[in-house]
């Protein structure tokens, strides 16, 4: 498997109704095709080598001999395949009828699954010619051997048995309770359907909720392949709506109505870090199951580009209106937080530091709603200007302009003559550009924010954002603190799009302008002399790409997936916008920084969780100061 992907596919292959071997001829053919394509898991619809729809025909010896022949055949043609192939049919079993799903890999049957839930109702009669099948797995004769026949089957690969994979068939998902909700309590992660779903109008839109649902209830990959052209059309059309689902998320889906097999790669290992770390999905209980193991040799081919998209801005929806919604849902929650603060506090005053950058823009604008909120006037939001050394006339006008059209109290205080005096009492030489006397500016300005905050009887907000938490990009004790941080959990990446959010939906036209300018400035901290009344000192510059950064922040913290596998997801999330040899040095960089900067996170204040990650030692993160980063930079090093 390539680096814990496994390349699924669902496919409909045009049938004829009780011709076994052409179906079987059709089915074969598609193998072949997949097979040079990587597909791993291949599934087939239900009762396909015979055909859903033969009626009474299932009750003929003949059709029923001749399917167990092309069983055979089609057993036959898998050997030294690498595949996993579940294909539906009719199986006698003492005297009864039953409709399975054949469960197939490199000239091995290896089990049939049984269909449980049999539909007798409207359009479906099933009961006419099948018989409900047995949870608990029995013996069959197959040939010369016996093979397991029952609902409780779990396939394991040996390689990696992540991949457990269990059946179910058509109806068997529709019932208040279906068999794939006890699989993946025996430890599937992978459900696949054999299914024969007729076409109606509007079943596709719920067939596809249905599909996409179950897999994020069940946090699992599901395969849902679906019979189509060549059924019987005499009362019913078949659509051949094929569906790949992980997690919630749909990953390919067919066209209806013409035979399409559609492929995807599901991600084991982020299935199995989110089942990990939801304390309430309880460990795999196999009783009553039979588990079977299989062989897919891997290629390990870690080079090929993946068939699924990887979002390079997981943090940011692409949609514009969903954008907008999240954007909303952000700001309300970030005021909410400080709204409940000051009603608790008794404050009606905040101090803040405004710069003209993104991070202290986003703040006040929140501020300024949690004020709303509270029926409390904007003017009691103190924004404090402290131009020093590296302050620019364009972030400083910017700070200005905003305070001023929002309706808060601004305050000027030049700082370069107490940070000067500073450096003479500790005996620091001025014309040394160090960390010294970049982060003697960033505690001045904190001390004085705290004594403002004092003087009116406020609280002081944090401006600082996640992304900067992450990498550590913060003076200890200067703006790494305040007594209430608004854009704690809120990566770079988002933030951009918040103030923008703002801009556009605040229908004034001079803020927006000041908020879009405020957009199109570098991210600085703006602590070392401009050059020509220019920003000298760019962040991304310094410590890379914060789209990278976030992009990587999200798989370390949401899946724990290790660094090699993060690099290759970039290379194909960035590919056309970073180079190899770009996304592995900051990717370095990352790791560095996040390892050694921890003690900042660990003494962090309080400050609202919007999203799904966050670095707040009280809940998300709960990281050794002092944890040794060996194991992650060797895997790093191994990358060629």
């Amino acid at each position: 498997m390539r680096d814990g992907f496994i390349r699924t596919a669902a496919a409909t292959p045009k049938i004829k109704v009780a011709d076994p071997v052409h179906n079987r001829e059709t089915i074969c053919r598609i193998i072949e095709e997949y097979e040079k394509k990587g597909a791993e898991l291949l599934v087939f619809p239900e009762l396909c080598l015979s055909g859903y729809t033969c009626n009474d025909l299932f009750q003929q010896e003949i059709l029923l001999e001749q399917v167990k022949e092309e069983l055979k055949n089609l057993v036959d043609f898998t050997k030294e395949r690498k595949m996993l192939l579940f294909a539906g049919l009719p199986w006698e079993h003492e005297g009864k009828l039953y409709n399975v799903a054949a469960a197939i890999c490199d000239g091995e049957l290896l089990g049939l699954v049984t269909k449980t839930n049999m539909p007798n109702y409207s359009e479906f009669y099933e009961l006419r010619h099948f018989t409900p099948g047995m949870e608990i797995p029995v013996l069959t004769d197959w040939l010369d051997t016996q093979v397991p026949m029952g609902t409780n089957l779990l396939f394991t690969c040996k390689e990696n048995p992540k991949l457990t994979v269990a059946a179910e068939i058509c109806e068997d998902v529709w019932v208040p309770c279906p068999p794939s909700i006890r699989h993946a309590l025996a430890g599937a992660t992978v459900i696949v359907n054999c299914s024969a779903s007729d076409e109606v109008v509007g079943k596709d839109s719920y067939r596809r909720e249905l599909i996409c649902g179950q897999s994020a209830r069940l946090i699992c990959g599901y395969v849902y392949a679906n019979a189509g052209e060549g059924e019987s059309t005499q009362d019913l059309v078949f659509g051949g709506h094929n569906i790949i689902a992980e997690n919630g998320t749909r990953l390919a889906e067919s066209s209806r109505f013409v035979p399409e097999t559609v492929m995807a790669d599901m991600d084991l290992e982020r299935l199995n870090a989110e089942r990990r770390r939801t304390t309430t999905y309880p460990a795999a209980d196999r009783s009553g199951y039979q588990t079977i193991c299989f062989s897919l040799a891997s290629s390990e081919k870690t080079s090929e580009k993946l068939l699924r998209y990887i979002d390079n801005r997981p943090f940011v929806p692409h949609n514009e209106a969903e954008r907008s919604r999240r954007c909303e849902e952000i700001f309300t929650i970030q005021a909410m937080g400080l709204k409940k603060r000051l009603e608790h506090t008794g404050c009606s005053h905040v101090v803040l530091g405004i710069s003209g950058g993104l991070d202290s823009t986003l703040a006040l604008l929140v501020a300024a709603r949690a004020f709303d909120m509270l029926d409390i006037p904007r003017n009691q939001i103190h924004a404090i200007t402290m131009p020093c050394f590296g302050t620019t006339d364009r972030t400083y006008q910017n700070a200005c302009q905003m305070t001023e059209k929002l309706g808060a109290s601004l305050k000027e205080i030049d700082i370069k003559a107490s940070v000067t005096r500073h450096f003479e009492d500790i005996g620091h030489d001025i014309s040394v550009h160090d960390v010294t006397y970049e982060n003697g500016q960033a505690r001045e300005r904190t001390q004085i924010l705290m004594d403002i905050a004092n003087q009116v009887g406020g609280m002081v907000i944090g401006t600082g954002d996640m992304s900067e938490l992450a990498l550590g990009w913060a003076t200890y004790n200067g703006d790494h603190m305040s007594m209430y941080g608004v854009n704690v959990s809120v990566p770079k990446t988002l933030v951009r799009h918040l103030v923008r959010y703002y801009a556009d939906a605040c229908g004034e036209e001079a803020l927006k302008a000041v908020l879009l300018d405020v957009l199109d400035t570098p991210v600085s901290p703006e602590l070392l002399p401009p050059e020509n009344g220019v920003i000298s000192q760019k962040t991304e510059d310094l410590v890379g790409p914060y789209e990278l950064h976030d992009f990587f922040l999200y798989y370390v913290l949401r899946f724990g997936f290790r660094p090699s596998r993060i690099y290759r997801m970039a290379l194909q999330a960035f590919e056309g916008e970073y180079d190899r040899e770009t996304i592995l040095k900051w990717l370095n960089v990352f790791y560095r920084r996040f390892f050694a900067q921890q003690f900042k996170r660990s003494c962090l204040p309080d400050g609202p969780k919007v999203g799904s990650v966050a670095v707040s030692p009280r809940g998300d993160l709960r990281m050794p100061s002092d944890a040794a980063r060996r194991i992650w930079m060797e895997d790093l090093e191994n990358i060629h």
